[in-house]
């Protein structure tokens, strides 16, 4: 159970045939947990008053026993996480710090007996051990013999003589191809694939073929490709509890299409859709999208009525029919190519439209370009809306995100501002009226490129946004993690201190020059501190060349947005009125 005043979770288990709480375990500062023994035992890990992990407990259900401690790690630098194979025979312990990470291997029929170590490497990889029928399966973005990788890869090893010198390939690399994601079940696992800004879903058989000596191409292993709608552009695999069912469950994410939640059955390629978002037309009470032109026939974007024989597959409830989808390939100011996504309202398209510029750059994270329902009402109102794949993010591999972090962050923001200037000179985004938004990293992202080109833009919205980069880092009265200062850079270096001296948002408003207008919306409860946006406002009004018709606002909230779905929808009208009024009344 979460505990708001505290930040923390407390551990408890509830007896499902009586409805009481068990004696034992009972825990604070909980931070995961695995079931062991069949569901007799809880393995789980509590943090220190720092939110470290340090501890490993093992619990025996109705035993009035104490809990027995496995280990303790005293190294402030030393962090503990553990996760349980699909198939439950394993738990994994991952031990990372800032110099190394570790994974052992402990059965989960006993939780007590001795940990084998079966994985160890560099610092931040990322690492998922999963067992299968005798064998594991490690993935990971770890160095290979030293040499930093730019993807994903597969690995597998005997459960039986495991070790760190144990693995070996499963798929030869193929360039141009990255391994975004994995899963697996008892009959097949499933691989998310990404070739450029085309994504792929497949599955192979297990156990994979002995007659097949790995590493292998992966068109060797015959995989099924499952059915995929145009412009997705994200795929999550969902939770897939069921170990045994040969039904797996995905999310689908399309700019043109709201998300949709998918049963695949793995054994024939087939699929259905289990929930996805109807969309009304425009301000009608018409449900449209191609998963009903089958029944039906519907608008056209001019109009028109069209029946179900005109549109082809209708299988996906897209909304392709009404918003189209382009890609462009952006030179930056040193010439490397930022992928641009425009989604844009076929009946509203013309010379010179308003236009929105999302972007974020930071984590290795991809770009946020899933429907979103708020973004319709710009959208039948004729913006465009512009998502800038910039470096620093996801989703082109390890060396993209490498290429917009710590010295290098400034290339991000160079990234942004030449997709806005893109836009304006091909004339899909009248000038002055393009804006920007931003959320969290997003936000250092927009007011960065705010202050390199304030005549950029008519507005902006940045969401908690990270702003006063060089003092939260030098001064660290957040709970940062060594991933803050790997993405932002160490300032106790005087050369990455100089690196965020130059991009920092607070440090370089320009002075007696107009900005764009601003509406900065934060929280008491957020983790990105609400001084942050108080000052960069404060600043940005006393230093800036002041114009009433390009307000710069702060907008606080003393609870977490997130937790409401009234204060998020209301927070989300209240960005969209600002957007509307700030631009297209000029």
């Amino acid at each position: 159970m979460y505990d708001k005043d505290k930040d923390s979770f407390t551990l408890m288990v509830r007896d499902l045939v009586t409805g009481t709480l068990c004696d034992k375990p009972r825990a604070d500062r909980v931070s995961n947990i695995s079931w062991a023994m069949d569901g007799k035992a809880l393995v789980y890990i509590v943090t220190n008053e720092d939110r470290r992990p340090y501890r490993l407990f093992c619990s025996i259900i109705g035993s009035n026993k104490d809990d027995i401690l496995i280990l303790e790690e005293p190294d402030e630098n030393i962090y503990l996480n553990i996760r349980h194979t699909k198939d439950f025979r394993f738990i994994t312990l991952n031990v990372f710090s800032d110099t190394h990470s570790k994974v052992y291997l402990i059965r989960a029929s006993d939780p007590l007996s001795r940990m084998t170590l079966v994985w160890e490497g560099e610092s931040q990889v990322h690492c998922i051990v999963e067992h299968h029928h005798g064998r594991l399966y490690l993935f990971t973005d770890a160095a290979r013999e030293g040499v930093c990788v730019n993807s994903h890869y597969l690995m597998q090893c005997d459960v039986e003589s495991p070790g760190p010198k144990s693995w070996k390939n499963v798929f030869l690399e193929e360039p141009g191809i990255i391994l975004e994601d994995v899963d697996f079940c008892n009959t097949h696992m499933v691989l998310i694939l990404r070739q450029g800004r085309k994504l792929r879903l497949c599955s192979v058989n297990l156990p994979l073929p002995e007659k097949i000596q790995v590493p292998a191409h992966l068109s060797d292993f015959h995989p099924l490709d499952l059915p995929l709608p145009d412009h997705v552009c994200q795929i999550l695999s969902g939770p897939n509890y069921d170990y045994c069912s040969s039904t797996m469950r995905f999310t689908i994410s399309s700019p043109v299409m709201p998300d949709a939640v998918v049963d695949y059955n793995l054994l024939n390629g087939k699929w259905q859709i289990v929930q996805q978002q109807n969309m009304l037309h425009e301000r009608t009470k018409v449900l449209y999208g191609n998963a009903f032109a089958s029944s039906a026939g519907k608008l056209s974007s001019d109009g028109a009525d069209l029946s179900s024989e005109d549109l082809g597959d209708c299988d996906w409830n897209e909304l392709s029919e009404y918003y189209a989808c382009e890609y462009y390939d952006v030179p930056s100011k040193d010439g490397v190519l930022v992928p641009l996504t425009l989604v844009y309202s076929r009946k509203h398209k013309q010379e010179g439209n308003p236009g929105l510029l999302h972007g974020h750059g930071a984590y290795g994270e991809i770009l946020d370009k899933r429907w979103r329902s708020e973004l319709k009402s710009l959208l039948d109102r004729g913006w465009v809306i512009a998502y800038a794949d910039v470096r620093g993010g996801g989703g082109y591999g390890k060396e993209w995100h490498r290429d917009g972090a710590r010295t290098k962050k400034m290339n991000s923001i160079y990234d942004f501002v030449s997709c806005g200037e893109f836009l304006l000179e091909k004339g899909i985004i009248q000038e002055n009226k393009l804006a920007g938004w931003g959320y969290s990293a997003g936000g250092l992202l927009v007011a960065s490129a705010i202050n390199t080109r304030p005549d950029l833009f008519r507005a902006a919205v940045l969401k908690v946004p990270f702003l006063d980069v060089c003092n939260t880092l030098l001064h660290p009265i957040l709970p940062l993690t060594a991933i803050d200062y790997e993405e932002f850079g160490f300032p106790v270096d005087h050369e990455e201190f100089l690196s965020i001296k130059k991009y920092s948002p607070y440090d370089n408003i320009q002075k007696d020059v107009p900005y764009p207008a601003v509406f900065v919306t934060s929280s008491f409860n957020t983790r990105f501190g609400v001084w942050e946006a108080a000052k960069w406002v404060a600043k940005v009004r006393e230093l800036t060349q002041y114009d009433p018709e390009r307000p710069v606002i702060l907008n606080l909230t003393t609870d977490v947005v997130e937790e409401s779905k009234y204060l998020e929808t209301k927070e989300l009208a209240t960005e969209t009125a600002f957007l509307i009024k700030m631009v297209n009344n000029t």
